[in-house]
C-alpha cells in the first residue's frame, strides 16, 4: 500500500498498488498537474474511501496539488529559465510566441474491431464468451424485430407513436452487456434494447406502447417512453438533454454512498447541442463523477444536419474541453462498443471519473414515426448504411467465423421473435387501460383541492357527453 497526505496534512487517502497511473503520482508534487496518458485498467484498481478525519470532504482531485497559489500572481523559474505562472487551477507556462490555438485539427480517429467482413481486426480486446455473444445477436434481432413490427403497428392506426433504433443495434445491446444490473441508466429514447438486455420482456414493450393498465406508466406516457425501477431504467422523457444532467447527480450520489456502480446516459449529437449537456460535462469533471456519457452522433438531429450544428470535429473533443477522458467509437460494430464501454466503466468507478464515447453511426430509419428522412437526406444514402453497414449483419459474419451461428440458426430465430412480437401486441391489445382515477395519482399523498376540482369536473364532463367516448371508457 502507498499513503499519501494533502497539503494541509489533515486528509489521508491510501491506494491499492494496482490502481494504475494516477494511484502512482505523488500528490504532493507538481508532476500531478502533468498529461493524463493512455494506459490499462486492473481489474482491482479501486481507489478506496477517505479514512476518517476531523473534517471531512466529499470528494479529493487526484489532478492538481491545490487550486490556491502559493503566491498570489508570483513567477517561478525553472531551471531552463523559462517563467511559469502559479495560477488557481495549476501552473502555466510563459511563452514569447503570439500564437491562438487553431480552430480545427486533424480528425479523431474512430476505434473499431470489426471489418465490413466481421472479421477480426485485432485481437487485442475484451474476450467475449460463447453464451454472451449469441445472447447480444438474439437481442439485436428481437431488437430490429421489434421495431418493425411496432413500427408497422403505428402505421395501422393501433398505437399513436413509435422510435426505432434501425442502425444502431449494436449500441444499444453491445453498450448494454458491458455494463452490470447495478449500474443505473439515463437514457434517450432510442436505447430500448439496453432495458431488453436487463430482462425487460417483450409483453412489457408491447403494454407500455398501448398504455393499458398492466403498463409501468399507467398509460401516462407516450408510447416507447419506457421506464423500470426494477431494471435501473429511468423513465425516458422526451425533452432534450435533460437526462445528462440528472445522469451526473446520480453519479456523485453512487460515489458518496461508496457504491461499486456508475450511472451511463444516452443521448445524440444533438442533445450535444442543448445547454444541459455542457453543464453536465462540467460538473461531472469537477466533482469526479462515476459516470458515461455515450452521445450516439447518428448524423442528424431529428432533420438538422451535424454541419448545422458545430463546427467542432464532433462530440469528442469537448471531452477534452471540459477534462473529461474521450474515446470515438464505430457504433455499428458491436465489439467495439462492448470494448470501449467495459474499460470506460472501469474508469469511471475505479479512478471515480467521467467518461465520455462518442459512438459514430447512423439513424437508418426515421426519427420517429413523425417523421420522413427521405425529404431531407438522399434515399441512396439511407440504403448504403441500412444494408452496407447494418451492425446486425456484421456481427453475424463474426458469430459465423468462430463457429458460434449458422442459417439454420439465423431462420428459426428470425421465425420465432416474429410470432413473439406478435403475440405480445394481440395480448396488450385486449387489456383494458387504466382506470380514469389514475389521471391524478402517484404526485401528491394527499391531492390538493385544485386537482379534486379538475378530477370531478372531467368525470361530469365524460358523464354529460357519454355518447363521445367509447362504451369501454374506464372512467
Amino acid at each position: 500500500m502507498a499513503f499519501y497526505v494533502s497539503k494541509s496534512g489533515k486528509y489521508l487517502r491510501h491506494f491499492n498498488q494496482k490502481i494504475g497511473f494516477h494511484a502512482m503520482i505523488n500528490l504532493t508534487s507538481r508532476a500531478a498537474c502533468s498529461s493524463h496518458e493512455h494506459y490499462s485498467v486492473s481489474e482491482n484498481s479501486r481507489i478506496t474511501h477517505l479514512l476518517p478525519c476531523n473534517r471531512p470532504t466529499l470528494f479529493i482531485s487526484r489532478r492538481f496539488v491545490s487550486i490556491k497559489p502559493d503566491k498570489q500572481l508570483d513567477y517561478l523559474d525553472d531551471r531552463g529559465g523559462s517563467q511559469v505562472l502559479n495560477f488557481p487551477g495549476g501552473i502555466v507556462k510563459f511563452t514569447q510566441e503570439l500564437k491562438f490555438l487553431s480552430e480545427s485539427t486533424e480528425r479523431v480517429p474512430c476505434y473499431r474491431v470489426l471489418d465490413d467482413r466481421g472479421q477480426l481486426l485485432s485481437n487485442d480486446c475484451v474476450q467475449i464468451d460463447k453464451n454472451i455473444a449469441v445472447k447480444m445477436y438474439k437481442d439485436m434481432v428481437m431488437l430490429q424485430t421489434m421495431d418493425s413490427t411496432f413500427y408497422e403497428a403505428q402505421r395501422q392506426g393501433r398505437i399513436s407513436f413509435y422510435v426505432t433504433s434501425i442502425g444502431e443495434e449494436a449500441i444499444n445491446i453491445s453498450s448494454a452487456a458491458a455494463l452490470t444490473m447495478d449500474d443505473f441508466v439515463f437514457p434517450q429514447y432510442r436505447e430500448a434494447g439496453v432495458l431488453l438486455w436487463r430482462g425487460f420482456t417483450l409483453q412489457d414493450f408491447a403494454n407500455q406502447c398501448f398504455g393499458n393498465k398492466v403498463d409501468n406508466g399507467k398509460g401516462r406516457q407516450m408510447p416507447a417512453h419506457y421506464g423500470s425501477k426494477k431494471h435501473n431504467y429511468i423513465t425516458v422523457a422526451s425533452t432534450v438533454g435533460t437526462q445528462v444532467l440528472h445522469a451526473v447527480g446520480a453519479a456523485y450520489a453512487l460515489k458518496m454512498d461508496g457504491k461499486d456502480a456508475c450511472t451511463i446516459t444516452y443521448f445524440g449529437d444533438g442533445g450535444s447541442s442543448t445547454g444541459d449537456f455542457h453543464a453536465a460535462l462540467n460538473f461531472a469533471a469537477v466533482v469526479e463523477a462515476p459516470v458515461i456519457f455515450f452521445c450516439r452522433n447518428n448524423g442528424w438531429a431529428i432533420s438538422t444536419p451535424v454541419s448545422d450544428q458545430f463546427r467542432s470535429d464532433g462530440i469528442v473533443v469537448r471531452g477534452q474541453a471540459y477534462g473529461v477522458r474521450s474515446i470515438r467509437v464505430y457504433g455499428n460494430d458491436a465489439l467495439a462498443v462492448f470494448n470501449a464501454v467495459h474499460v470506460a466503466r472501469k474508469m469511471a468507478i475505479n479512478e471515480s471519473r467521467p467518461v465520455l464515447i462518442e459512438a459514430l453511426t447512423y439513424r437508418a430509419g426515421h426519427h420517429s414515426t413523425s417523421d420522413d428522412s427521405s425529404k431531407y437526406r438522399p434515399i441512396k444514402e439511407i440504403e448504403w448504411w441500412r444494408l452496407a453497414q447494418d451492425p446486425v449483419a456484421r456481427f453475424r459474419k463474426w458469430l459465423e467465423g468462430d463457429g458460434w451461428w449458422d442459417s439454420q440458426a439465423e431462420f428459426e430465430l428470425r421465425e420465432a421473435t416474429r410470432k413473439e412480437v406478435l403475440h405480445a401486441i394481440q395480448v396488450a391489445e385486449k387489456i383494458e387501460k387504466p382506470g380514469f382515477e389514475e389521471m391524478f395519482s402517484d404526485v401528491y399523498d394527499v391531492p390538493p383541492s385544485n386537482l379534486c376540482y379538475q378530477e370531478k369536473s372531467l368525470r361530469e364532463t365524460v358523464e354529460k357527453h357519454q355518447k363521445d367516448y367509447p362504451p369501454d371508457f374506464p372512467y
